[in-house]
């Protein structure tokens, strides 16, 4: 027993040495796989490493660069800001084309930014007079900017329409999608995402076709849509800017307007022989379509005119403009008002749209007689108060309108009514913004407030007089919106 103990051991001896050895070269081969293994996370490691810098050096590049469009220039240029964008966007996505499309205010969104080899993504079907081998991406890009594209119509329309992205990493088994003659302009993967700001789509950032020939990925379209959305702000705000200065422009445009028009006013009433003269005129809108003014005749007549431009603003300053230098063309040396009206008349009536017409009272006062001459076109009547009445009168002279009726039909309308002024009699002209003022319960001032203030403050000094109206007129306005324009002329005859 003890021999054959003996006889076996160095073979088992033999055997436990293979094991061992066997052990030995597994061992080393998992050895050296988990230094492959290390090995290779390592590498992806600092690929994700680098990708994540490389990642965030482009998003810091692309917030810098869209801040130095902000900041170059008083003037935004939208183009400008997409133009970058896609630059970006290509860049990230390492696509080979793509376009930025913006809404408009008709509901169309425009390619207002393109690069690379990007078709058209919906209404075209060819593309000629482009050479395969040769493609010129320039018309190519102007074929594209000339394709809108409507909210809902197609792939593009659609992101638009819902606001939500869209990938298709197969683009060419997809039916929605073009499909060219020419096959460098198919596509084969495509990537949406709308541009978005306060639940707002403001446009779609559409690229196509990687460059590495892999297809465009959901990790392409996290990082578009952060781009996206930063262009939103972008745009946004180069657009409330955009607004912004053209609502600086158009105010020192208007205040130009006002300034030319308040030249057009008299800034002194001249020296009538035997008056008093006093006016004053509130425009509703920063200028207005009212009008006075007091013109020399002759050495024995002066003429006195109130008028009323339909429409108010910009329109009525302008044609109200038109009418005073019409009506200074015609005043001297005639002492018939009718006649004047007549030539006014004639003179603007080819120059008006249909819908634009001039009300006007116009008056020629003889310094020697003390004769008023009266001429209506289509005005509120001259109101008249005599020394020692209670009673107001009213001129009531036939006329229309100058602009509504062609010159045969309005000259033998209008007419002339003369009348005398004597000692301490009042007359008032108006526009209707003054009778007609609302209040916020829409009921109007009227005529009788008027009568009143004439009967109890007859004797008052004349500017004070206007003072007086314009304050009961606004006091019974109150926090009523200023409808129309209102002017004011007040003589008095002078007891000499």
């Amino acid at each position: 027993m003890i021999q054959l103990q003996h006889a076996f051991h160095p073979m088992i001896l033999g055997q436990t040495v293979v094991l061992l050895s066997s052990a030995l070269v597994v061992l080393v081969f998992l050895a050296l796989g988990l230094g492959y293994a290390a090995i290779s996370i390592i590498r992806k490691t600092r690929e994700s490493r680098d990708s994540l810098i490389a990642e965030k050096d482009m998003i810091y590049n692309y917030v810098q660069s869209l801040g130095e469009v902000f900041t170059e220039s008083e003037e935004l240029d939208i183009d400008r800001i997409l133009e970058r964008v896609l630059y970006f966007s290509l860049r990230t996505t390492h696509s080979g084309g793509g376009a930025v499309y913006l809404k408009m205010e008709d509901e169309l969104l425009e390619a207002r930014a393109v690069s690379g080899v990007f078709p058209p993504m919906t209404g075209v079907k060819k593309v000629g007079g482009l050479d395969p081998g040769v493609l010129k991406s320039e018309q190519l890009a102007a074929l594209v900017r000339n394709s809108p594209i409507a909210v809902g119509e197609g792939l593009i329309g659609q992101v638009a329409d819902f606001g939500t992205p869209l990938l298709l990493e197969h683009a060419e088994l997809d039916p929605r999608v073009p499909h060219f003659d020419n096959s460098l302009l198919n596509v084969k993967s495509i990537l949406m995402v709308p541009m978005r700001f306060r639940h707002e789509t403001m446009g779609v950032v559409c690229v196509v076709n990687r460059t590495d020939g892999e297809a465009l990925s959901e990790r392409d379209q996290s990082l578009l849509q952060a781009l996206a959305d930063q262009a939103s702000i972008s745009v946004y705000y180069a657009k409330f800017r955009a607004a912004l200065n053209e609502k600086q422009r158009l105010d020192r445009d208007l205040d130009l307007a006002m300034r030319i028009q308040k030249g057009l006013l008299p800034d002194e009433l001249p020296e009538v022989p035997g008056l008093d003269v006093e006016a004053f005129n509130l425009a509703a809108l920063e200028v207005g379509g009212d009008y006075y003014d007091v013109i020399p005749v002759d050495e024995d007549h002066t003429a006195f005119v109130v008028a009323d431009v339909s429409g108010k603003g910009m329109g009525g300053a302008l044609m109200m403009s038109i009418c005073r230098s019409v009506l200074r063309a015609h005043a001297p040396r005639e002492t018939d008002p009718a006649q004047v009206l007549r030539n006014v008349n004639r003179t603007m009536m080819n120059d008006m749209y249909e819908d634009m017409f001039v009300t006007l009272l116009y008056m020629v006062y003889n310094h020697h007689t003390r004769e008023l001459n009266v001429a209506r076109a289509g005005h509120d009547p001259l109101m008249m108060l005599p020394k020692d009445s209670a009673t107001v009168l009213r001129e009531m002279s036939g006329g229309i309108a100058i602009g509504m009726l062609e010159p045969d039909i309005f000259d033998d309308i209008i007419e002339s009514h003369s009348l005398t002024l004597k000692p301490g009699t009042l007359a008032v002209a108006y526009t209707d913004g003054i009778t007609e003022a609302m209040n916020s319960q829409g009921e109007e001032w009227g005529t009788h407030p008027l009568e009143d203030c004439m009967i109890t403050s007859r004797d008052i000094p004349l500017e004070q007089f206007c003072m007086t109206v314009r304050e009961r007129v606004l006091r019974f306005a109150g926090s009523a919106p200023q409808y129309d324009d209102m002017t004011l002329m007040v003589i008095r005859a002078r007891e000499d």
